[in-house]
């Protein structure tokens, strides 16, 4: 069976090096968005992935589609319609100047999407599992809206759903609040990702982590993770990143998962000299949904979660060039870097 994630991919445009924008006259051009990221993680995994997504007919879309082919994801069900391929520019941090992020993505085809111009019965062919994030629900209606008729046809159907909550305040511009519309949306989830922000801004859940004193109070977050399974039932297992930003390039990087009747705490990992964090929690959202249907236990398949996306910080882009076996040598102490012959 086959893993279908939905969702926006933009054009991703990154300053050379460390450099600020426009320090450089160029920039590097590939692609990137959360739900595509999945996707080619889980094709690397060697699970079968195809990514549903609204882009316009051109060349850049056309390159685009070509980049997720040859990484083995299905595009076959991807549609075109008016409007424009979105853009994020990258600028990456260093020490302690951190990343910046500029978005142009308003008018994007996806964007300009309502309740009628997917055909969830075509798309749910041949899937076992949909996974969305919070991103394109932020879009605008038209996207908030089809994103639920999704849902609720996948529960109907009997398809897993997982969600990465994904809170991005600069997108919330359309006249709602991710508090009016994310809530309707978790109640057709069964694997919710998220972070301390993204349950408090987009589920008013609030929680007394304190995000900015550098030390994790790990009992805090079982009791949110508690929050959120009390208020959502129909959620069978939430999960939470823990990120300790150092610096740019210096970061704790840990989870936490709650499945209802037990709390689970990964490993640890001191992540230095950081290449790129973009896409780390996708990276991990793609490893959780691997390691669900692969392991055994909810911890392996948290660690394999972790190991992952810690794994991601090391690669330039977007996408998780990694491997399964990569991934299980780093869970099993092998993370020494020594070079391999």
């Amino acid at each position: 069976m086959t893993v279908l994630t939905f969702g926006e991919i933009m054009l991703r445009l990154k300053t050379p090096e460390h450099l600020r924008f426009f320090q450089s006259p160029v920039f590097e051009a590939t692609f990137g968005g959360g739900e595509a990221n999945v996707a080619v993680s889980l094709c690397n995994f060697g699970i079968d992935a195809e990514f549903l997504t609204v882009l316009p007919e051109n060349a850049i879309a056309d390159a685009c589609i070509g980049e997720l082919r040859r990484f083995g994801v299905g595009t076959e069900k991807i549609i075109h319609g008016p409007g424009r391929m979105g853009i994020y520019f990258l600028e990456t941090g260093a020490n302690q100047r951190p990343s910046k992020v500029v978005y142009d993505r308003e008018g994007s085809s996806i964007a300009q999407t309502v309740v009628g111009d997917i055909d969830w019965e075509t798309a749910f062919i041949g899937v076992d599992w949909l996974h969305v994030t919070g991103i394109t629900p932020a879009l605008s209606q038209g996207a908030a809206d089809l994103t639920l008729q999704g849902l609720r046809l996948a529960k109907e159907k009997g398809i897993t759903v997982s969600l990465d909550l994904n809170y991005r305040k600069n997108l919330w511009k359309y006249g709602k609040t991710a508090q009016e519309v994310m809530p309707e949306i978790v109640r057709f989830v069964d694997i919710l990702i998220a972070n301390e922000e993204d349950c408090q801004k987009a589920l008013g859940i609030e929680t007394a982590v304190d995000v900015e004193s550098g030390e994790l109070d790990t009992e805090k977050y079982r009791l949110l993770t508690e929050s959120v399974l009390e208020k959502y039932p129909n959620v069978s297992r939430i999960a939470i990143t823990l990120r300790e930003s150092e610096s740019a390039d210096s970061n704790g990087w840990s989870a936490c998962m709650n499945n209802g009747s037990e709390f689970l705490l990964s490993r640890r990992y001191e992540i230095r000299d950081i290449v790129d964090r973009v896409g780390g929690g996708d990276s991990f959202s793609a490893g959780l949904i691997y390691g669900l249907r692969s392991f055994e236990t909810d911890a392996e398949a948290l660690e394999f979660a972790v190991a992952a996306s810690c794994l991601k910080h090391s690669i330039s882009g977007d996408f998780n060039r990694v491997s399964v076996t990569e991934i299980r040598a780093l869970m099993g102490g092998d993370g020494s870097g020594r070079v391999q012959r």
